[in-house]
């Protein structure tokens, strides 16, 4: 039986929930590498938005969001998605969309003007993200299919005069 949204709360994470989102990111990916990327980004990245989404004051969700540059743009507003994610019993309820959904109004709220991630093609589109070559953005990563890199425009044109490699945070490179 599904657990209804309205039972729902996305809030800030807090030091206390640390444990419980690791053992989700566990929970919820093959391996430890999500985990591993949150607690180093938790550390070296500034500003993040970290938000947990909880069911009966149990974590079932949750998703970060961490400055990236774009190559001769590193002035420029722009974060990167990553991980979003689920405890598997609680999947496919809305509670991904419903974190996405409140990240990216972080985002425009703190002034970022794009928001770049890597992921599934078929599920990002439905939030407003499209493959990041149409706005001239690079993924760095070699190997990784066009359309699996994606950008989101938070305000309309925001992307429209720049272009360049997406640079992100040094801890992603460091798993």
């Amino acid at each position: 039986m599904a657990v209804p949204l309205k039972n729902m709360i996305i809030r800030k994470e807090k030091e206390c929930d640390f444990e419980a989102v690791n053992n989700l990111l566990l929970a919820a990916f093959e391996d430890e590498g999500e985990a591993k990327l949150v607690s180093a980004l938790r550390i070296k990245a500034s500003p993040v938005i970290s938000l947990v989404a909880e069911i009966h004051d149990k974590i079932v969700g949750y998703i970060m969001f961490s400055p990236v540059k774009i190559t001769g743009h590193e002035d420029f507003k722009i974060m990167g998605l990553a991980p979003v994610a689920v405890l598997p019993e609680h999947q496919n309820k809305g509670i991904g969309a419903a974190l996405i959904n409140e990240g990216l109004d972080n985002c425009r709220k703190l002034g970022f003007q794009a928001a770049v991630l890597l992921g599934h093609a078929e599920y990002y589109p439905r939030f407003g993200f499209k493959q990041s070559t149409k706005f001239g953005l690079i993924c760095p990563y070699e190997g990784v299919p066009p359309e699996c890199f994606m950008a989101k425009e938070l305000f309309p044109g925001s992307l429209s005069k720049v272009s360049g490699q997406i640079l992100f945070h040094p801890a992603f490179s460091e798993l």
